[in-house]
């Protein structure tokens, strides 16, 4: 489940055509290498990371103009969706300065709130800063290490993984002239509306401002695509969930019904609830936390193990594992103590008993489950980070009681030890503006390599 953002909406001066990057902000990727492992041991890889599109300044091709200002697009430069991508350019990044991204080459760490902006969105970017890189994890496990110990209620700091473009759609879509250098091309299982520009071209159509956020807006498409949430959590709460959808690759959805939105939630391409593991909404409320088996006070390692029927690169994708490590101690998942609900790995049975047993629609098995998460591994997914406030749902869903108006008594809807009211992003971000998370010593390898 991801939110977006608040965007920057300064003009700068450019002088390129299409979705493309201006020229008075130097484009300059923060370094984050990364280790691939076999049981005979981890080689670095140095990698960068690149900003999301949807948080860059833009403007006029031609002079200093806003594109787009607070939540409305500028109707003269962006009369409809072509003209607008052929008029408008986006812009490099003061990483640290605009958006409190820093790293030490090994850890990256993102801050919710810097001047005027709110949080923010990354991808790993490859060698040649021409393409994401892609990960095929099947009958493979993903480690790092976080810090969350500044991360409070109604924050998240995500590492998760989406099926969207390697290039950012830049070779199949003309419009797109910026590409993965840029940050473009970004899906995942919500289809989220509020993408400025999707397929290249500007998602105008329909646009509405939104009523609680001063920079966002939603347009009539929406970009969807499968998604793994490897990590969403705060100091509080934290789950893993796969989200499938019933088409490959990143796809535009053109209305309410495709995208899923509103009370067509469970009539979309895409299952927006996954299967989730938290251990607090899996009944154990002793296990994650500040003082709690895993420590969310100090840096742990989370390792995630993606399981094949056949133990084979090529097998289907049957159980998600999760494994911490802290202190030096191997710390085996929480198991549920849900009735009815067994293990602590994500399995077909068990998504199939959670939601029986919470009473939610089960639209992660009827868009293929943990098999179509495997195939859409096999074909390579994008590393994804971010720090985020939830403006939809107050970010409930993870760590206080949700649906809001559901009875705390009924199993599934405490997800951690969050009020209702505490997520209010205006509160979150007049209180907490320096709230931080850190991800470090990222490796993916054969099961049991990346850990000891």
């Amino acid at each position: 489940m991801h939110s977006s953002i608040a965007f920057a909406t300064l003009a700068f001066a450019a002088g390129v055509l299409g979705q493309q990057a201006g020229t008075l902000t130097t484009e300059t990727h923060p370094a984050l290498s990364m280790s691939r492992c076999t049981t005979a041991g981890c080689a670095t890889e140095s990698h960068s990371i690149v900003l999301d599109a949807n948080w860059r300044w833009l403007h006029s091709t031609s002079d200093s103009t806003n594109c787009y200002t607070g939540n409305t697009w500028d109707s003269t430069l962006c009369p409809d969706a072509a003209t607008c991508a052929e008029n408008c350019a986006l812009d490099g990044a003061d990483y640290e300065g605009t958006y409190g991204i820093t790293s030490t080459g090994t850890a990256l760490t993102m801050t919710l709130k810097v001047g005027s902006n709110v949080g923010s969105r990354v991808y790993l970017l490859g060698p040649k800063s021409e393409n994401y890189v892609l990960f095929q994890l099947k009958n493979r496990e993903f480690t790092f290490d976080v810090d969350v110990s500044n991360l409070p209620c109604g924050l998240n700091g995500a590492l998760y993984f989406v099926e969207m473009d390697r290039d950012g759609g830049m070779s199949e879509y003309t419009n797109n002239k910026a590409g993965a250098k840029y940050g473009t091309g970004y899906c995942d299982s919500q289809c989220p509306q509020d993408i400025k520009f999707i397929n290249g071209e500007a998602n105008i159509a329909g646009w509405t401002p939104s009523t609680n956020n001063a920079n966002t807006g939603t347009g009539s498409h929406g970009s969807c695509c499968n998604e793994m949430d490897i990590w969403e959590a705060n100091k509080i709460s934290a789950a893993v969930t796969p989200h499938v959808c019933n088409k490959a690759g990143q796809t535009m959805c053109t209305d309410n019904t495709t995208c899923g939105a509103g009370d067509d939630r469970y009539n979309g391409v895409c299952d927006k609830d996954g299967c989730d593991f938290n251990s607090y909404r899996m009944g154990n409320t002793s296990f994650y936390g500040a003082g709690k088996i895993v420590d969310t006070s100090s840096k742990f390692t989370v390792v995630t193990q993606f399981i094949t029927d056949d133990g084979t690169d090529t097998g289907t994708l049957t159980e998600i594992k999760r494994i911490y490590v802290q202190d030096g101690v191997v710390i085996q998942n929480s198991k549920s103590d849900i009735s009815g609900v067994d293990g602590n790995s994500i399995t077909d049975t068990f998504c199939k008993a959670q939601k029986t047993a919470f009473g939610d629609t089960d639209s992660f098995e009827t868009r293929g489950g943990l098999a179509a998460m495997g195939e859409a591994f096999g074909r390579g997914m994008v590393l994804v980070m971010s720090i985020w406030d939830d403006y939809a749902a107050e970010m409930r869903w993870l760590d206080a009681p949700y649906p809001a108006t559901a009875s705390t008594s009924k199993a599934g809807v405490v997800r951690g030890t969050c009020g209702a009211d505490s997520g209010v992003p205006a509160t979150v971000e007049a209180d907490s503006p320096g709230a931080s998370v850190t991800y470090s010593d990222i490796k993916v390898g054969a099961i049991g390599s990346t850990y000891s």
